[in-house]
C-alpha cells in the first residue's frame, strides 16, 4: 500500500516537474525573441509618409512610355503636366496631389517579435499622425456618420500577416478615394468563369470613367471570400507598374485585359487615346466550390507606395 502511495506522489512531482521544465523552456525562447521598440516603429511610419511627396520609379517610367505611344494631343498634354507635376512635387517637396489618401499599412510581422512599449497598431498610427502633419498633408479621414474628422489622418488602415522570422515589414499605401470609390466586388458563380472576370474588370474600369483620374493601374483579386478579394486586389497595387505576375496565365490575362480596357478609349483623364492603364495587376487565392469572387481595386496615376523592414 505504501508502495502505490509512493509511487503516486512521485509520478506527480514528475509530471509537474516536467511541465516547469516545459514553460521555463518557452520562456527561454520568448527571452530570445528581437525586441523592437514602439518609438523605433512610430518613426519608421513617420517616414515612410513622405511617399505621399513622390511618385513611384516604376509609375513614372510608366507613365513616360505612355507618352511615347499617347496619339491623342490632349491626353499627350495631359501627359506632360503630370509628369511635370511630379518632378515639382519632389523639387519643393510638396504632395503629389492634394488627395495624399487614407494610409493603408501592409505589415509582415515575423513570430519572432516582440513589440515593446506599446502595441504596434498605436505605433503605426502614431507614425500617421506625425508623418501627415509633418509633410503638410491633408487630413481626410473623419467618422462614416457624423462626419467629423480626426484632425490627424488617423486611424490608418492595417493589415497584419504573420511570417517566420524577426523582422519586421511595413508597407505603406496612401490610398487616395478619387481610385478608391471606384472599387467594384462582384460575386460570380463557377460558371461565370474566366470569360465572367474579363466582363467584370472591364466593366468596372469603363464605369469609372474618368473619374479615378486615367491613366489607372487596375488591381483584380480573384477568389477566397468577398473581403479576401478586396484585400488581395489592393495587395496587387503595391507591385511595381507594368510588373507581370509570377503566374504565366495570370500574366497573360493582365496583357489581354489592359489591351481591352485601352480600347475602350477613355483615355489619360478622360481625353481619349489610347492610354487609359498603364497596368493591370493580378492576384487569385483558391475558393469555395460553389464560388468565384473578383474584386477590382483601382490606382490613380499618382501611385505612392513606400516600405522599409526593420
Amino acid at each position: 500500500m505504501f508502495s502505490v502511495i509512493f509511487y503516486n506522489i512521485c509520478s506527480k512531482y514528475t509530471t509537474l516537474l516536467a511541465n516547469v521544465l516545459k514553460y521555463a523552456g518557452k520562456s527561454a525562447i520568448i527571452h530570445n525573441m528581437r525586441t523592437i521598440f514602439y518609438d523605433t516603429v512610430v518613426e519608421a511610419c513617420s517616414s515612410l509618409t513622405s511617399a505621399c511627396l513622390r511618385m513611384t520609379p516604376s509609375c513614372e517610367a510608366a507613365l513616360r512610355r505612355a507618352r511615347e505611344t499617347e496619339s491623342e494631343p490632349s491626353a499627350a498634354f495631359s501627359l506632360d503636366m503630370l509628369l511635370q507635376n511630379a518632378a515639382l512635387a519632389q523639387q519643393k517637396r510638396l504632395p503629389l496631389c492634394q488627395d495624399t489618401g487614407m494610409a493603408v499599412f501592409f505589415v509582415r510581422l515575423g513570430q519572432d517579435v516582440h513589440i515593446e512599449g506599446g502595441l504596434l497598431e498605436d505605433a503605426i498610427n502614431e507614425g500617421v499622425r506625425r508623418g501627415y502633419a509633418a509633410n503638410g498633408c491633408r487630413a481626410s479621414v473623419l467618422d462614416p456618420i457624423t462626419r467629423k474628422n480626426t484632425g490627424d489622418n488617423t486611424p490608418a488602415v492595417v493589415h497584419i500577416e504573420l511570417t517566420a522570422g524577426d523582422a519586421l515589414s511595413l508597407t505603406f499605401l496612401p490610398k487616395g478615394f478619387g481610385s478608391e470609390n471606384m472599387s467594384r466586388l462582384y460575386m460570380l458563380t463557377p460558371s461565370d468563369g474566366v470569360e465572367g472576370v474579363k466582363r467584370c474588370v472591364v466593366n468596372a474600369v469603363k464605369e469609372a470613367g474618368s473619374k479615378p483620374c486615367p491613366p489607372i493601374i487596375v488591381g483584380v483579386g480573384i477568389g477566397g471570400t468577398a473581403d479576401k478579394a478586396c484585400v488581395l486586389a489592393k495587395q496587387q497595387l503595391l507591385r511595381e507598374v507594368g510588373a507581370p505576375s509570377d503566374d504565366p496565365t495570370l500574366a497573360a490575362l493582365e496583357i489581354e485585359l489592359k489591351d481591352a480596357i485601352n480600347a475602350l478609349g477613355i483615355g489619360v483623364q478622360g481625353f481619349g487615346g489610347n492610354n487609359t492603364a498603364l497596368a493591370v495587376h493580378i492576384g487569385k487565392y483558391p475558393t469555395h466550390i460553389a464560388a468565384l469572387p473578383v474584386a477590382v481595386n483601382i490606382q490613380c496615376n499618382a501611385a505612392r507606395v513606400a516600405e522599409v523592414t526593420l
